[in-house]
């Protein structure tokens, strides 16, 4: 039986090792929330109590994790990182949001010790994880692709190859810091409209219905009509971090980035006020609060 090991066991890394137990395949766990763990093992995961021990028992590893650095500590560590401790032939499915350099800078790594590290970034959230319909972006080699497909598979509805090593990340990064962008307008529209006369929700009604329409809308739109800012589809802590990814990406490729800024400061307004662990859709009340 295909061993699966799944590093980061929150939200979205829990949904998809449920999915792969349900696939049938030994799933094996690691995280520093001993609760996370446990409820995976109920659900018949088998726990790790060290990332050296699943490393070496594995044949395929997705990580879940919350930023680049973190990926790069457990993936690269001399003391006790996991591309050390795996057997040559064996996979690294990365389904974190990262740095594209830091993804090609692992790619490099993982190639020289005879594993496969493929850039793996999601769309879907954590109904999508539950569920098996994540959109996954791929880059990495092209040459093994059907060897991870049915992992992916797993997990996953849309799967699309977007080239060599770090163009899951690109793409992803481009993703964010648009669906980032329209959340933003959205709600600055939305206070307009409120403020000049008309109820928000009267808007959100024509906006789909027209050319305004927009997938944002229906998975963040619903929490700024009802202020339901604690249902997390994504943390607007994490969204920051993604605009930030993208604009490094951005200035990498020397783009201008006049169009993204006021997106860029304003999610970082309201992490500074504390409205991290909110959804990205609290950011029409960081607005509301400048109002």
């Amino acid at each position: 039986m295909t061993t699966v090991g799944v590093i980061g066991c929150g939200l979205m890394g829990s949904g998809m090792a449920k999915n792969l137990i349900k696939h049938h395949y030994n799933v094996m766990v690691y995280d520093i929330n001993e609760e996370a763990v446990k409820k995976l093992v109920n659900e018949g995961a088998t726990p790790a109590s060290a990332l050296e021990e699943l490393a070496g028992q594995v044949d395929f590893v997705i990580l879940s994790l919350t930023s680049p650095d973190v990926v790069k500590e457990i993936v690269l560590n001399e003391e006790t990182g996991i591309l050390f401790r795996m057997k040559q032939g064996t996979f690294i499915l990365d389904m974190s949001t990262n740095d594209v350099n830091i993804t090609r800078q692992i790619h490099q790594k993982a190639q020289e010790k005879g594993v496969e590290f493929y850039d793996c970034p999601l769309s879907g959230g954590p109904d999508g994880a539950n569920n098996g319909t994540l959109t996954i972006m791929i880059g990495g080699s092209e040459e093994r692709l059907d060897e991870i497909l049915p992992v992916l598979q797993a997990i996953g509805k849309h799967i699309e190859y977007l080239g060599e090593s770090g163009a899951g990340q690109i793409v992803k990064l481009c993703h964010n810091m648009v669906v980032g962008g329209v959340i933003s307008l959205l709600s600055e529209a939305f206070l307009t409209s409120e403020k000049a006369g008309v109820p928000k929700e009267k808007l959100a009604s024509i906006l789909q219905k027209g050319s305004g329409q927009t997938r944002a809308m229906d998975v963040f739109g619903v929490n700024i009509l009802d202020h339901t800012f604690d249902n997390v589809k994504f943390s607007l802590a994490n969204m920051t971090k993604d605009i930030h990814l993208y604009r490094n990406l951005a200035e990498d490729n020397q783009i201008a980035t006049f169009v993204s800024d006021s997106t860029h400061q304003l999610f970082h307004l309201g992490k500074n006020k504390g409205k991290g662990n909110l959804d990205s859709s609290a950011i029409y009340k960081v607005l509301k609060e400048i109002v």
